[in-house]
Protein backbone atom coordinates (compact mmCIF):
# COMPACT_ATOMS: atom_id res chain seq x y z
CA UNK A 1 0.00 0.00 0.00
CA UNK A 2 1.38 3.28 -1.08
CA UNK A 3 2.13 6.26 1.25
CA UNK A 4 -0.95 8.22 -0.02
CA UNK A 5 -3.50 5.63 0.16
CA UNK A 6 -2.22 4.92 3.95
CA UNK A 7 -2.91 8.81 4.72
CA UNK A 8 -6.08 8.68 3.04
CA UNK A 9 -6.91 5.37 5.44
CA UNK A 10 -6.11 7.71 7.89
CA UNK A 11 -8.02 10.47 7.40
CA UNK A 12 -11.05 8.38 6.40
CA UNK A 13 -10.67 6.45 10.08
CA UNK A 14 -9.75 10.04 11.79
CA UNK A 15 -13.17 11.21 10.25
CA UNK A 16 -15.76 8.00 11.38
CA UNK A 17 -14.24 8.95 14.64
CA UNK A 18 -15.33 11.97 14.94
CA UNK A 19 -18.11 11.64 13.34
CA UNK A 20 -19.29 8.57 16.01
CA UNK A 21 -18.04 10.94 18.36
CA UNK A 22 -20.48 13.97 17.43
CA UNK A 23 -23.26 11.73 17.62
CA UNK A 24 -23.31 10.60 21.00
CA UNK A 25 -20.95 13.36 22.77
CA UNK A 26 -20.98 13.40 26.67
CA UNK A 27 -23.00 10.50 26.98
CA UNK A 28 -23.07 6.79 28.30
CA UNK A 29 -23.65 3.99 26.59
CA UNK A 30 -27.31 3.56 28.67
CA UNK A 31 -28.25 6.65 27.62
CA UNK A 32 -27.47 6.36 24.12
CA UNK A 33 -29.58 3.00 24.34
CA UNK A 34 -32.03 4.78 26.36
CA UNK A 35 -35.43 4.57 24.86
CA UNK A 36 -36.37 8.61 25.04
CA UNK A 37 -40.32 10.22 24.55
CA UNK A 38 -40.73 11.04 20.94
CA UNK A 39 -38.54 7.56 19.41
CA UNK A 40 -41.96 5.97 18.47
CA UNK A 41 -42.73 8.75 16.63
CA UNK A 42 -39.41 7.90 13.51
CA UNK A 43 -38.95 3.91 14.85
CA UNK A 44 -37.14 3.35 11.76
CA UNK A 45 -34.79 6.75 11.86
CA UNK A 46 -31.72 6.31 9.74
CA UNK A 47 -30.10 8.93 11.64
CA UNK A 48 -29.84 9.22 15.17
CA UNK A 49 -28.00 11.88 17.80
CA UNK A 50 -27.87 12.00 21.19
CA UNK A 51 -26.20 14.39 23.38
CA UNK A 52 -26.27 15.44 27.04
CA UNK A 53 -24.78 17.91 29.81
CA UNK A 54 -24.97 17.82 33.48
CA UNK A 55 -26.29 20.84 35.65
CA UNK A 56 -25.59 21.51 39.14
CA UNK A 57 -29.46 22.89 39.06
CA UNK A 58 -32.58 20.47 39.94
CA UNK A 59 -34.96 19.85 37.05
CA UNK A 60 -37.34 22.89 38.33
CA UNK A 61 -34.92 25.05 37.59
CA UNK A 62 -33.63 24.07 34.13
CA UNK A 63 -37.46 23.36 32.72
CA UNK A 64 -38.38 27.03 32.45
CA UNK A 65 -35.07 28.17 30.16
CA UNK A 66 -35.66 24.68 28.15
CA UNK A 67 -39.47 25.73 27.74
CA UNK A 68 -38.84 28.55 26.40
CA UNK A 69 -36.95 27.90 23.40
CA UNK A 70 -37.74 28.94 20.00
CA UNK A 71 -37.19 32.16 17.28
CA UNK A 72 -40.07 34.79 18.93
CA UNK A 73 -39.09 33.63 21.94
CA UNK A 74 -36.17 32.73 24.36
CA UNK A 75 -33.86 31.65 21.64
CA UNK A 76 -31.73 28.46 21.29
CA UNK A 77 -28.71 29.80 23.63
CA UNK A 78 -25.99 28.79 21.41
CA UNK A 79 -24.21 31.14 18.86
CA UNK A 80 -26.30 34.11 18.17
CA UNK A 81 -24.34 35.33 15.24
CA UNK A 82 -24.28 31.96 13.47
CA UNK A 83 -27.97 31.55 14.50
CA UNK A 84 -28.71 34.97 12.63
CA UNK A 85 -26.60 33.76 9.62
CA UNK A 86 -30.07 32.81 7.48
CA UNK A 87 -31.70 35.85 6.30
CA UNK A 88 -34.11 37.76 8.95
CA UNK A 89 -33.81 34.89 11.53
CA UNK A 90 -33.92 37.87 14.27
CA UNK A 91 -32.65 35.47 17.12
CA UNK A 92 -32.22 36.32 20.46
CA UNK A 93 -31.05 34.22 23.25
CA UNK A 94 -32.75 35.79 26.41
CA UNK A 95 -29.96 35.35 29.69
CA UNK A 96 -33.87 35.59 31.78
CA UNK A 97 -36.63 33.49 32.81
CA UNK A 98 -39.86 35.37 31.15
CA UNK A 99 -43.36 34.35 32.23
CA UNK A 100 -44.91 34.61 28.43
CA UNK A 101 -42.81 31.65 27.65
CA UNK A 102 -43.60 29.50 29.77
CA UNK A 103 -46.68 27.45 28.56
CA UNK A 104 -46.20 25.21 25.18
CA UNK A 105 -49.10 22.38 24.33
CA UNK A 106 -48.80 19.57 22.03
CA UNK A 107 -49.85 21.04 18.58
CA UNK A 108 -48.44 24.05 19.24
CA UNK A 109 -45.38 25.35 17.38
CA UNK A 110 -41.53 26.53 18.06
CA UNK A 111 -40.11 28.90 14.95
CA UNK A 112 -36.50 28.02 13.98
CA UNK A 113 -36.62 30.82 11.86
CA UNK A 114 -40.12 33.22 11.16
CA UNK A 115 -40.75 31.06 7.96
CA UNK A 116 -40.20 27.97 9.34
CA UNK A 117 -41.45 25.71 12.59
CA UNK A 118 -41.46 22.59 14.39
CA UNK A 119 -44.81 21.14 15.93
CA UNK A 120 -44.71 20.15 19.37
CA UNK A 121 -45.49 16.56 19.51
CA UNK A 122 -44.82 15.55 23.03
CA UNK A 123 -45.06 17.25 26.07
CA UNK A 124 -44.91 16.28 29.58
CA UNK A 125 -44.11 19.42 31.72
CA UNK A 126 -40.85 19.76 33.90
CA UNK A 127 -39.66 16.59 32.01
CA UNK A 128 -39.92 16.04 28.59
CA UNK A 129 -40.23 18.41 24.93
CA UNK A 130 -40.31 16.83 21.56
CA UNK A 131 -40.34 18.62 18.43
CA UNK A 132 -41.28 17.22 15.15
CA UNK A 133 -40.99 18.72 11.23
CA UNK A 134 -38.09 19.74 9.22
CA UNK A 135 -36.77 22.33 7.17
CA UNK A 136 -38.10 23.07 3.57
CA UNK A 137 -35.95 23.83 0.92
CA UNK A 138 -37.34 26.42 -0.67
CA UNK A 139 -40.73 25.59 -2.61
CA UNK A 140 -39.48 21.56 -1.95
CA UNK A 141 -40.68 20.29 1.54
CA UNK A 142 -37.71 18.66 3.61
CA UNK A 143 -36.66 15.66 2.27
CA UNK A 144 -36.80 13.64 5.93
CA UNK A 145 -38.92 13.34 8.83
CA UNK A 146 -37.37 14.78 12.00
CA UNK A 147 -37.55 15.17 15.93
CA UNK A 148 -36.09 16.93 18.88
CA UNK A 149 -35.94 15.50 21.96
CA UNK A 150 -35.04 17.37 25.25
CA UNK A 151 -35.69 15.10 28.33
CA UNK A 152 -34.78 16.03 31.45
CA UNK A 153 -33.01 13.22 34.48
CA UNK A 154 -32.91 14.04 38.13
CA UNK A 155 -29.90 12.59 39.57
CA UNK A 156 -29.50 11.47 43.43
CA UNK A 157 -27.25 13.95 44.02
CA UNK A 158 -30.23 16.46 43.36
CA UNK A 159 -28.49 17.60 40.10
CA UNK A 160 -29.83 17.24 36.25
CA UNK A 161 -29.12 15.49 33.38
CA UNK A 162 -30.16 16.84 30.51
CA UNK A 163 -30.40 14.86 27.13
CA UNK A 164 -31.36 15.97 23.42
CA UNK A 165 -31.71 13.80 21.01
CA UNK A 166 -32.40 13.83 17.03
CA UNK A 167 -33.57 11.72 14.93
CA UNK A 168 -33.99 11.45 11.19
CA UNK A 169 -35.83 9.69 8.46
CA UNK A 170 -34.97 10.26 5.25
CA UNK A 171 -37.71 10.48 2.75
CA UNK A 172 -35.57 11.25 -0.25
CA UNK A 173 -32.94 9.37 -2.03
CA UNK A 174 -30.79 13.12 -1.76
CA UNK A 175 -31.54 13.35 1.57
CA UNK A 176 -28.48 11.54 3.61
CA UNK A 177 -25.64 13.72 2.02
CA UNK A 178 -27.92 16.52 3.23
CA UNK A 179 -28.34 15.44 6.58
CA UNK A 180 -24.64 14.27 6.73
CA UNK A 181 -23.60 17.95 6.54
CA UNK A 182 -26.48 18.98 8.36
CA UNK A 183 -25.63 16.82 11.78
CA UNK A 184 -22.35 18.53 11.55
CA UNK A 185 -23.74 21.68 12.08
CA UNK A 186 -26.08 20.52 14.42
CA UNK A 187 -22.98 19.11 16.37
CA UNK A 188 -21.53 22.62 16.75
CA UNK A 189 -24.89 24.28 17.88
CA UNK A 190 -25.74 21.92 20.24
CA UNK A 191 -22.95 22.05 22.12
CA UNK A 192 -22.95 25.40 22.54
CA UNK A 193 -26.76 25.01 23.35
CA UNK A 194 -26.06 22.78 26.38
CA UNK A 195 -23.78 24.86 27.71
CA UNK A 196 -25.51 27.86 27.61
CA UNK A 197 -28.71 26.02 29.28
CA UNK A 198 -26.46 25.07 32.22
CA UNK A 199 -24.63 28.57 32.57
CA UNK A 200 -28.53 29.85 32.83
CA UNK A 201 -29.69 27.36 34.73
CA UNK A 202 -26.95 27.52 37.53
CA UNK A 203 -26.71 31.40 37.93
CA UNK A 204 -30.47 31.30 38.44
CA UNK A 205 -30.17 28.38 40.72
CA UNK A 206 -27.44 29.21 42.68
CA UNK A 207 -29.07 32.38 43.22
CA UNK A 208 -32.30 30.78 44.93
CA UNK A 209 -32.54 31.61 48.92
CA UNK A 210 -33.73 28.28 49.75
CA UNK A 211 -32.60 24.56 50.69
CA UNK A 212 -31.05 23.17 47.93
CA UNK A 213 -33.55 20.38 47.67
CA UNK A 214 -36.19 22.35 47.57
CA UNK A 215 -35.56 25.36 45.03
CA UNK A 216 -36.71 26.29 42.05
CA UNK A 217 -36.99 28.70 40.02
CA UNK A 218 -40.46 30.90 41.07
CA UNK A 219 -42.06 32.55 37.67
CA UNK A 220 -45.21 34.20 38.76
CA UNK A 221 -47.41 33.64 35.53
CA UNK A 222 -46.19 29.74 35.22
CA UNK A 223 -49.10 27.56 35.32
CA UNK A 224 -50.49 25.29 37.80
CA UNK A 225 -49.60 22.66 35.65
CA UNK A 226 -45.62 23.38 36.06
CA UNK A 227 -46.22 23.63 39.98
CA UNK A 228 -47.92 20.41 40.52
CA UNK A 229 -45.43 18.34 37.85
CA UNK A 230 -42.55 20.02 40.16
CA UNK A 231 -43.98 18.81 43.29
CA UNK A 232 -44.82 15.59 42.40
CA UNK A 233 -41.91 12.68 42.64
CA UNK A 234 -39.03 12.31 40.03
CA UNK A 235 -40.86 10.90 36.64
CA UNK A 236 -38.60 7.79 36.02
CA UNK A 237 -36.04 7.35 34.13
CA UNK A 238 -37.83 4.99 31.72
CA UNK A 239 -41.55 5.45 32.01
CA UNK A 240 -43.17 1.97 31.22
CA UNK A 241 -44.77 1.95 27.99
CA UNK A 242 -48.51 2.05 28.10
CA UNK A 243 -48.02 4.85 29.73
CA UNK A 244 -45.97 6.67 27.18
CA UNK A 245 -48.50 5.50 24.20
CA UNK A 246 -51.19 6.92 26.01
CA UNK A 247 -49.59 10.40 26.73
CA UNK A 248 -48.72 10.46 22.94
CA UNK A 249 -51.59 9.51 21.48
CA UNK A 250 -52.68 12.66 20.78
CA UNK A 251 -50.69 13.50 18.32
CA UNK A 252 -49.61 10.00 17.01
CA UNK A 253 -53.01 9.06 16.74
CA UNK A 254 -54.79 5.43 17.61
CA UNK A 255 -53.59 2.47 19.51
CA UNK A 256 -53.82 -0.71 17.84
CA UNK A 257 -54.77 -3.85 18.96
CA UNK A 258 -51.59 -4.76 19.59
CA UNK A 259 -51.11 -2.06 21.86
CA UNK A 260 -48.60 -0.16 19.31
CA UNK A 261 -48.77 3.50 18.20
CA UNK A 262 -49.82 4.14 15.13
CA UNK A 263 -47.90 7.43 13.72
CA UNK A 264 -49.66 10.46 12.61
CA UNK A 265 -50.33 10.54 9.02
CA UNK A 266 -49.04 14.40 8.84
CA UNK A 267 -48.02 17.22 10.48
CA UNK A 268 -47.81 20.58 8.87
CA UNK A 269 -44.69 22.44 9.15
CA UNK A 270 -44.89 25.85 8.53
Amino acid sequence: MGHTARRALVLLAAVAACRHQSLRWAVTDQEVSEPLPGDGLLPMADLTATRAISINAGPTGVWPWLVQIGQGRGGFYSYEILENLVGRADIHNADHVVPGWQELHVGDQVRLHPEVSLVVAYLEVGTSLVLRGGVPMGDVAAPYDFTWAFCLRRQNDGSTRLLVRERYTYTRWWARPLVEGVSIVSFVMTHRMLRGIKVRAERTWAGSAEPADQRRIVVPAISATMAAASARPPTPATPPVASTKRRQASILGPIDPAGNLMPASSLKVV
